[in-house]
C-alpha cells in the first residue's frame, strides 16, 4: 500500500485552493497542498480553520509536466486551481495522464473546456480516468438545476441564468479577462453558434422585484457539456453579479475590448487585458459571508409542448466550489466515477448526489420546481 496522500490540491495559495483544503478536512481526506511557492502555500494553509486536525503536507513544485507528474505519482486525484487554464492547464492535464490521476479543475473558460474534450477526452477514457474541468459553483450548481428540469420528459431547450453577490477573486478576475480574447458559443440544434461579444440582457431575478444585467460570461461550460446529451438541442447561458453598477462596467469593458483590443495581435491582447484585470482586482477579497454573498441559479427548460422552471438559491459561491471539489475528490478516492473521460460533475457523480452534499453543508436551499408539461 502506498503512503502517498490520495489528493493533490494544486494552487493552494489562491482563494479557492484553500477552500478545497478546508472541505477535504471536513471529508477526512488526506491531501497534499501544492504550489509553485512552498513558503507561500505553507503560510496560507496555516490559516485554514481547523487545519490542525487535517492530514496533509505542503509541497513546492515547478509548473512543468515532468515535475507535476512526479508529484502526482501515487495519488488518485488532482484538484487544479491554477489559471488561466487555457495557458497553464495543459501541463497539469498531461501530468495527470502520465501519472494515472483523475483531473478536476475550477475553470470558467469555455475554450479550455472544449480543448479538454477534443484533445484529451478520449485519452483519459482509454486510461479509465476522469477529466472534469469546471467543477465549480458557477457551472455545476446551474447544471444541477438543468438536470432537475430535464427530469420532465420532452424538454430540449435550456435557458439558464446564474447570478451572485460579491466580488471575484484575483484568479477569477484574470479568468474573466482571459475569456474576452476567445469566441463564445451557445448551442443551437446541437451546433455551436457564436455570441455577439457585446451581448447583454436585462433579466428578471427570481425572488426579487428589481432586475439585473447579465452577459454570456464567456459562453460557460454548459453548451459543451450538453452538446452530446441526447435530451438537449439548445442551450444558452447568461450570468453576472447582482450589483448593477459592476455589470454596467462589465458591459462598457466588453464594448471597449471589441473596439480597441480585439484588433491587436493575440499576444498584445493578453498584455492589455492583464493590465486591466490587475487594476480591477489586485487583492484577495474577504472570506464570504453567507448573509451577504448569495447566489441564484435559474433554469427554464422547454419543449414544443412542455415547460419546467427550476430555481436554486444559495450562498457563498466560492465555498460551494470548495465543497464540490472536495466531494468529487472524496468520491474518486473511494470509487470510480459514473463516467470516465471528459465529463461534467453531474455526468461523473450524479446531479442529485451533488445537490445532497450542497444541502448537507447548508450552501443551497431546496430547489423550487415548477412544471407545466
Amino acid at each position: 500500500m502506498s503512503d502517498k496522500k490520495p489528493v493533490v490540491v494544486y494552487g493552494v495559495s489562491g482563494y479557492t485552493g484553500r477552500l478545497i483544503c478546508e472541505y477535504l478536512r471536513e471529508y477526512h481526506i488526506p491531501f497534499i497542498a501544492a504550489g509553485r511557492d512552498k513558503d507561500r502555500v505553507a503560510e496560507v494553509v496555516a490559516k485554514i480553520p481547523g487545519i490542525e486536525t487535517a492530514d496533509y503536507e505542503v509541497v513546492g513544485v515547478e509548473h512543468t509536466p515532468e515535475a507535476l507528474a512526479e508529484l502526482f505519482k501515487g495519488a488518485k486525484v488532482v484538484c487544479n486551481t491554477v489559471g488561466p487554464f487555457i495557458k497553464l492547464g495543459p501541463a497539469v492535464v498531461e501530468a495527470c495522464l502520465a501519472s494515472g490521476c483523475h483531473y478536476l479543475d475550477t475553470t470558467g473558460e469555455q475554450d479550455w473546456v472544449r480543448l479538454c474534450d477534443e484533445e484529451w477526452g478520449a485519452k483519459f477514457a482509454k486510461a479509465s480516468l476522469l477529466l472534469s474541468p469546471g467543477v465549480a459553483h458557477m457551472y455545476t450548481t446551474g447544471e444541477i438545476a438543468a438536470n432537475i428540469a430535464l427530469e420532465t420528459p420532452g424538454l430540449d431547450t435550456l435557458d439558464m441564468l446564474v447570478l451572485w453577490k460579491g466580488l471575484p477573486t484575483v484568479a477569477s478576475t484574470q479568468t474573466i479577462f482571459t475569456i474576452l480574447k476567445a469566441t463564445w458559443y451557445y448551442l443551437e440544434q446541437n451546433r455551436y453558434v457564436a455570441w455577439d461579444p457585446t451581448a447583454n440582457f436585462e433579466v428578471s431575478v427570481p425572488g426579487q422585484h428589481m432586475s439585473a444585467i447579465a452577459v454570456p460570461w464567456g459562453g460557460t461550460s454548459h453548451p459543451v457539456w450538453f452538446k452530446n446529451d441526447p435530451r438537449v438541442a439548445n442551450c444558452k447561458v447568461i450570468g453576472g453579479v447582482v450589483q448593477r453598477e459592476i455589470m454596467q462596467g462589465v458591459v462598457q469593458t466588453m464594448q471597449m475590448v471589441k473596439e480597441k483590443i480585439k484588433p491587436l495581435p493575440m499576444d498584445q491582447q493578453e498584455i492589455e487585458l492583464g493590465k486591466i484585470a490587475a487594476s480591477i482586482q489586485g487583492a484577495m477579497p474577504p472570506r464570504e459571508n453567507p448573509r451577504v454573498n448569495t447566489s441564484v441559479d435559474s433554469v427554464h427548460a422547454s419543449g414544443p409542448l412542455g415547460r419546467s422552471h427550476v430555481v436554486i438559491h444559495g450562498n457563498s459561491n466560492y465555498k460551494q466550489t470548495g465543497m464540490l471539489q472536495a466531494y468529487a475528490a472524496s468520491w474518486l478516492v473511494q470509487a470510480p466515477p459514473l463516467r470516465v473521460g471528459f465529463a461534467s460533475a453531474c455526468q461523473a457523480f450524479g446531479h442529485r448526489s451533488l445537490l445532497g452534499q450542497l444541502r448537507m453543508f447548508g450552501l443551497v436551499a431546496e430547489p423550487i420546481v415548477t412544471v407545466n408539461a
